[in-house]
């Protein structure tokens, strides 16, 4: 198997190829940190090495697992939020049918989220989806207590068991959850669900390969067993043996780095392939949670090419020049569409008959890398020799891993969120939370 590839040298005519090879020593000691565990958030480093110590026991555990709810579900409902499910997301929307829910021949249950937002009619809507239907649960979160999952749960739990019945649906919940406390895992044991543990040191955006990710992806019907080995292969590539010109995570990491320093705040991730849109969500909260602190960090952004050339295609081109891209770009697609012939040739496109579409999205692609660099955008390049589960396997651990390198380098502990809590306080208090009476009468004050 090949490897993905990253190319940096559109960004050097913005920054030096020798200021991004100064970076050498400080990329190698980041990387060494994070092996070493003497850096910043030390104690969730547990995604580092997941992918060598994943066994064929727990993949086999884990394929049974989906087996079951494959054979039993015409639905299934991923209960999570932010890394407890964009990360499956990610893997199921690049490797689905792009028309998955209108398949009358499914090998697979149909896959849904809940526990991502707080929309009641979202939650109506599902819940009038799932009456009279054969569904099943997967619920992630390793509290319990969050409010949006543990909200969904709530409802779905509800339903699930009024309409199989109790002893039933506990055979079509899962549980991924803390290894010991909690109050999904308290339930979990209580009702004897099926349950999988994050383990206390890996963060939920960097959970996509333990069962966080797993379970759902299998029972979606594709290879966890080639996602696994793709990543097992970038985290080889990316070890502390591998030098710093031949390690695309610390290549990556150092010429980010170096784009920032020289005033390109904002990292725009790009794709030319509509499968990838959530991979580009998962890598927005995997950055944006793991660099934006301390007053520091690139601001990650995403657009959809062609597409979004149409709508933010002006801005980039000529809007403040603060930013920079990262192109995913897939070789090759998995099937074939040629453009035919039209004698009338009306819309002036028989100068493409007989191309393939994707030569045409490959032109497209270069034009655009040529525009933007001209127009003051440095591009990087990441491409992927197919969209498959052995690439996705590689592209997700090759984010995770630069994302480590990245933080340290920037400064900054790139595996906790302490921002995260604002929100949540501000909401307890409005919402007066048992516990939180202080709280909301200062909130209400001030309001």
């Amino acid at each position: 198997m090949q490897n993905i590839k990253l190319t940096i040298d559109k960004a050097f005519g913005f920054v030096s190829k020798e200021s991004v090879a100064g970076y050498k020593n400080t990329a190698s000691a980041a990387n060494k940190a994070l092996h070493e565990g003497t850096g910043k958030g030390n104690d969730f480093l547990g995604w580092l090495n997941l992918p060598t110590s994943i066994d064929e026991a727990h993949l086999a555990d884990v394929e049974n697992t989906a087996k079951i709810l494959r054979e039993n579900c015409e639905v299934v409902v991923v209960i999570g939020i932010g890394g407890s499910y964009l990360g499956a997301k990610a893997v199921i929307d690049a490797l689905s049918n792009s028309f998955d829910w209108l398949q009358t021949d499914r090998k697979a249950p149909v896959v849904v989220y809940a526990g991502q937002n707080i929309g009641e009619d979202y939650l109506f809507e599902l819940q009038e989806l799932l009456k009279n239907k054969k569904f099943g649960i997967i619920s992630i979160s390793k509290s319990g207590t969050t409010t949006e999952p543990a909200l969904a749960f709530r409802l779905l739990k509800t339903q699930l068991e009024q309409q199989q019945g109790k002893e039933a649906a506990k055979q079509l919940i899962v549980a991924v959850t803390d290894k010991a406390r909690g109050a999904l895992r308290t339930l979990a044991v209580q009702e004897g669900y099926k349950t999988y543990v994050i383990e206390d040191n890996i963060g939920g955006r960097y959970s996509v390969l333990s069962p966080v990710g797993l379970l759902p992806v299998a029972v979606a019907g594709f290879d966890i067993r080639q996602l696994v080995q793709g990543a097992v292969s970038m985290e080889k590539l990316c070890g502390v043996e591998t030098p710093f010109e031949d390690n695309p995570a610390a290549q990556y990491a150092a010429v980010r780095n170096e784009l920032y320093k020289s005033g390109k705040k904002i990292e725009i991730l790009v794709n030319y392939h509509p499968k990838l849109h959530f991979v580009s969500e998962w890598w927005k909260q995997l950055y944006g949670e793991s660099e934006g602190k301390d007053n520091l960090g690139i601001f990650p952004a995403a657009v959809d090419f062609t597409s979004d050339l149409h709508s933010m295609g002006q801005w980039i081109q000529e809007g403040e020049r603060t930013i920079f891209e990262t192109v995913i770009s897939v070789n090759e697609p998995n099937n074939k569409v040629l453009v035919p012939g039209d004698d009338a040739n009306l819309d002036g496109l028989n100068f493409l008959a007989g191309k393939r579409v994707d030569e045409v999205n490959k032109m497209a692609e270069l034009g655009t890398l040529l525009a933007h660099i001209d127009g003051g955008v440095p591009n990087l390049k990441i491409e992927l020799p197919k969209l498959n589960e052995f690439y996705l396997g590689q592209l997700l651990y090759f984010f995770e891993k630069a994302c480590g390198i990245s933080g340290y380098i920037l400064g900054v502990n790139p595996f906790d969120q302490p921002g995260v809590e604002a929100y949540k306080k501000n909401m307890f208090a409005l919402l007066e939370k048992p516990g939180f009476e202080e709280a909301t009468k200062a909130i209400k004050a001030r309001l």
